[in-house]
């Protein structure tokens, strides 16, 4: 596959697996986060039913000292509310 080919695949896995979650995550979005190395899958979360925990916020620990480097396929932009407050 291509890079943009790889890209359309990680990201419909990504919708897909935020749609499994729809009307089960009020009062947050059904979000999900595909984290994507070397073309490898290393970690993938949605939004935990309830809202939380935020799909980030499990996949990024799943994915361990590897996550230096991924790639994130996010459905919705990053929560900010434990960010640096850079848009960079």
């Amino acid at each position: 596959m291509s890079g943009a080919a790889d890209d359309a695949v990680f990201m419909r896995r990504a919708i897909d697996l935020a749609l499994s979650r729809m009307g089960e995550t009020w009062p947050n979005p059904a979000v999900a986060c595909v984290l994507v190395k070397d073309g490898v899958v290393l970690a993938e979360a949605a939004t935990a039913p309830g809202g939380r925990p935020h799909a980030e916020e499990q996949a990024v620990p799943e994915a361990g000292e590897a996550v230096k480097g991924t790639t994130a396929y996010v459905t919705l932009e990053p929560c900010g509310a434990r960010s640096s407050g850079r848009k960079t």
